[in-house]
């Protein structure tokens, strides 16, 4: 920061300093002291706090959030500092006369704020006082001002330590990610919003669930799970407005004086009812809206129950402010909730229980914002760049798996954003008297803000989302209906002016149904012989009758989503599945499946974004698909993580950005590589080069300066032309074998021993007893080999004079040479020469060199090193081996000499396993080195490579 920006705060001290005693005056306020104080002080810190740099609404700096206090119930704080609309922290104000530094309220207020919107950290301040606190620690009522509490100034530290504030606060330091180091350095026992709120509507629906199964004993497990999903969904929803300021405050919190609590509560589910129109309040029969809910009014729910629930959403026993909760957040606490379902016991009591999909898959995975928000920005960002809101009206949006909504709540939020700065461009058209429906209005503080028409309007026309659980269908209602209403003040002169209820009714827009499967998986069945529940579970949706206005016109203009990988999927709907979906292999993926569905529900020239495994480009098995897609669009980015972006999953990830239209013969893919700290490369690679690949695997990774490297070593002859490749022998699997083997035989392994116990036993090798050039076996594991076996694979060349055994699992090419005959297991390969001239010497030299690694694991199988890497028979297969002119005598001579250098490299590792003096096996490993390095200068030489080449090899 520069000395005029130290001189503005050094004016703000002593001037503060000198009339002290005024300021201190009950009498001096809030908001002269924002104005006079915090407001040049923060920018003095380099925020643009009155937004003179005119951004757009969604990317001031700085928000001021005061137009929300109603009376004295502060319903937001009142700034909140961002970059790029992103917020960072909040900042609380309160004027000089209320002391900050034992003041346990004011510091509990904005520790709710600054937890429940989940940031690292917020300030209280009134200027004589400054206090940061760690907003990661979950603030409890019992809480002193102190805790955690981690800086506290009064005003006449500022200008001593300028230096620490500039580096940690300024706007400069939060863009360089000072901010973040700080935050690192400060320890936190934290307990996330998210975990905390899912922990608590958990405990919901478990005292529900019990409670309602015991009242209601009519119920069957469906209608229990309905039930209470509504409950909570509408309890959360009229929280959520109450601390917005659209309800008024407390109406829950009152219900726990008196009886019949259900009762009461559900007249205020029938008020809402008149008053939002919302699918998620509907009661009764009405013209074009769907079936109204007759379950819940019937219910009967324990005063005991309801008490507790909604005695733990207010203050002080509640710690979650709900106005800064990010729907974002809401939506990842919902998607984990979905993760269980309540089963009936045959007793008619509730369990509540993990969904076996979701245990399956080792549990939910909810999409990172950071990729919801970039996918939607080369989606819908693309298709509404450089145009007018006229040119727009019939955009459509659809989230085919939607789960809690998180895509659709983004693009939502992304629309919101782009209508609102096109109409304050000339807020005279669109807010203007003479507008019959305005679009647009002026709030409190002169922020310009889209009616609730308009905001129903783009939500209606423009987005639209299918999910197969029902429950997932309401949460994402719930989610957008809660958008439609964020932020609004003017809401009910709004209502009076149109004569109309708030919220729109979703159920024509977010639907309820199996994406993949339509009703023509009933043909040839009898729908009577059917249980109703594989019915339910299967939920067959018809696209064309669901969304018949949009279909018929071509499709929708952008498909965005994070389908689900590796669902479960029964044999009829797999045989279904294969009927129907022409690029599929016969081992189903369901990403896969809906990869393609995705793309046939595009209109021309329209757009996807999904995040997916990166198995499409290199799986073997993806050939139909990869082959499509390469040929028939427009791949106009892929961003790969190489890094997790869900927590708990294995698999890898990427983004995907598609243009349905055929790609031009110069078109050029945009690869971004991103690594976890942060660190991107980028560069370009040619679609052609897909589509010369005929369906073959594509790698991306591949950039322009490894291609003429890889493609010297391409044009070499192929490793399965010269040998034969086999898998090992599968000792055990259930079923299999003859005769077939028991689970006692999988379990107790009778034919696998450390001794021979007859001579049906032979030497055995497994991956782990083989290293480059070395076999670790010690005359400690055999195998009873015979048809008993799972797999014992006859054809497979145990009995070769020699072999090259080379390991499944594991980072790198491993490999050995085996002249004993072992019987090897199924997580090794063998190779043997179909030629009795080819020697294997100079083959394995070959794999083990460091430039059979580089293509290997740069050029073959990029996943090497990631959650799914391992060594496949189609990997070996196009190793590419330099051909031997033996008429040739350079071309002899280096491989007599590859040949010489291997067998001395199989000697050393021999002599070095048994040696026992240190000195010994040092001189031993300096020569195993030394003739590692002969061996990869020769492979150098066979290939041809330049000393350029010979440097992006070495470096790598």
């Amino acid at each position: 920061m520069n000395a005029i920006n130290f001189q503005t705060v050094q004016a703000l001290v002593e001037r503060f300093a000198s009339q002290l005693d005024s300021y201190k005056q009950s009498q001096y306020n809030e908001t002269q002291t924002r104005r006079e104080f915090i407001d040049p002080f923060f920018l003095a810190l380099g925020w643009d706090v009155a937004n003179e740099q005119g951004y757009a609404e969604a990317y001031k700096d700085v928000v001021h959030e005061d137009a929300l206090k109603i009376g004295r119930a502060t319903k937001a704080p009142d700034y909140s500092f961002r970059i790029g609309g992103v917020r960072k922290f909040f900042l609380e104000a309160k004027k000089p006369s209320v002391s900050l530094k034992k003041n346990a309220e004011a510091a509990f207020q904005v520790r709710r704020y600054g937890w429940s919107a989940k940031l690292p950290l917020s300030i209280l301040s009134n200027f004589s006082e400054f206090a940061v606190y760690d907003c990661r620690i979950k603030p409890a009522k019992t809480d002193n001002a102190a805790s955690a509490r981690l800086l506290y100034l009064t005003y006449t530290d500022y200008l001593e330590r300028w230096e620490e504030l500039v580096g940690i606060f300024s706007r400069e330091a939060i863009l360089k990610g000072a901010f973040d180091k700080y935050l690192d350095s400060k320890t936190s026992g934290c307990a996330e919003v998210d975990t905390a709120f899912l922990a608590e509507i958990e405990r919901w629906r478990d005292i529900l669930a019990r409670n309602i199964a015991l009242r209601n004993p009519a119920l069957i497990q469906r209608q229990l799970n309905f039930a209470v999903q509504q409950t909570i969904d509408r309890i959360i929803f009229l929280r959520i407005c109450e601390d917005r300021g659209i309800e008024d405050y407390g109406r829950l919190l009152v219900l726990q004086n008196g009886p019949q609590i259900y009762t009461r509560l559900f007249q205020l589910f029938l008020q809402a009812d008149e008053r939002y129109n919302s699918g998620l309040f509907h009661f009764k029969a009405e013209k074009q809206r769907a079936n109204p809910d007759t379950l819940t009014p019937t219910l009967v729910i324990d005063d005991k129950v309801l008490k507790d629930i909604l005695k733990n959403l207010y203050y002080p026993d509640s710690p979650y402010e709900f106005s800064v909760l990010p729907a974002d957040i809401l939506g990842q606490v919902y998607e984990q909730f979905l993760g269980k379902v309540i089963r009936l016991t045959p007793a008619h009591r509730a369990v509540v229980e993990e969904k076996p999909e979701v245990k399956k898959a080792g549990g939910v995975y909810y999409t990172p914002s950071y990729i919801v928000d970039y996918i939607v920005k080369q989606t819908v960002g693309q298709l509404v760049a450089h145009k007018k809101p006229n040119e727009v009206r019939h955009l459509k949006i659809l989230d085919p798996a939607c789960g809690s909504g998180s895509f659709l709540l983004q693009a939502y939020q992304f629309l919101l954003d782009w209508y609102t700065e096109h109409y304050r461009q000339n807020p005279k058209k669109w807010a203007g008297q003479k507008s019959k429906h305005p679009r647009l209005y002026q709030a409190m503080g002169g922020v310009w803000q889209l009616t609730i028409e308009e905001r129903k309007r783009i939500l209606l026309n423009h987005l639209f989302g299918v999910d197969i659980d029902p429950q997932a269908v309401e949460v994402t209602k719930l989610s957008l209906l809660l958008k439609v209403l964020e932020n609004e003040q003017k809401l009910f002169p709004q209502l009076s002016m149109f004569r109309e209820r708030v919220l729109p009714d979703l159920d024509k827009s977010i639907k309820c149904g199996n994406s993949l499967i339509s009703n023509d998986f009933y043909q040839g069945q009898q729908l009577g012989l059917l249980d109703e529940d594989t019915i339910y579970r299967i939920n067959a949706f018809d696209w064309a009758t669901e969304f018949a206005e949009i279909l018929p016109a071509g499709g929708f203009d952008a498909v965005i989503g994070n389908p689900p990988y590796g669902a479960f999927l029964s044999p009829d709907e797999t045989e279904y599945l294969l009927n129907h979906f022409a690029l599929q292999n016969y081992r189903l993926d369901s990403y896969l499946l809906f990869f393609e569905k995705s793309l046939d529900l595009i209109k021309e020239k329209g757009r996807l974004g999904l995040i997916i495994p990166n198995t499409w480009l290199l799986n073997l098995k993806c050939e139909k698909i990869r082959k499509y897609i390469f040929n028939n669009t427009t791949i106009k980015q892929v961003v790969h993580y190489r890094h997790r972006v869900f927590n708990k999953a294995t698999v890898d990830t990427e983004i995907v950005i598609i243009e349905k239209q055929l790609p031009i013969e110069t078109h050029q893919i945009e690869i971004t590589l991103k690594e976890k700290e942060g660190r991107s490369t980028n560069y370009v690679i040619a679609q052609k080069r897909g589509q010369m690949s005929d369906g073959k695997p594509v790698n991306i990774f591949e950039r322009p300066e490894l291609t003429k490297i890889a493609d010297k070593l391409r044009a070499c002859q192929k490793l399965d032309s010269l040998c034969a490749i086999t898998q090992g022998a599968k000792p055990f699997q259930v079923g299999k074998g003859k005769p077939p083997q028991t689970r006692e035989i999988v379990n107790k392994k009778p034919y696998v021993s450390e001794i021979p116990h007859n001579n049906t036993f032979r030497p055995l090798l497994r991956g782990s007893l083989i290293q480059r050039y070395e076999i670790l076996w010690n005359n400690n594991y055999w195998i009873s080999f015979g048809d008993w076996l799972a797999e014992p694979r006859y054809s497979a060349n145990y009995d070769a004079p020699s072999k090259v055994v080379i390991r499944q699992t594991g980072y790198r090419l491993i490999a050995t040479l085996d002249c004993n005959q072992f019987i090897v297991r199924d997580n090794l390969y063998m190779i043997v020469s179909r030629e009795n001239d080819f020697e294997l010497r100079f083959l394995l030299g070959l794999i083990n060199s460091r430039l059979f690694q580089w293509f290997y694991s740069k050029i073959i199988n990029p996943e090497v090193g990631e959650a799914l890497a391992q060594v496949k028979r189609g990997h070996l297969a196009q190793l590419p081996i330099a051909e031997v002119d033996f008429y040739n005598p350079i071309d002899k001579a280096n491989h007599n000499e590859m040949v010489q250098l291997v067998e001395k490299l199989l000697g050393l590792h021999k002599q070095l396993a048994t040696a026992n003096v240190p000195q010994t096996k040092t001189v031993l490993t300096r020569q195993i080195e030394a003739t590692d390095k002969q061996i990869d200068q020769l492979v150098y030489q066979l290939y041809c490579l330049t000393v350029e080449e010979i440097v992006i090899v070495e470096k790598s």
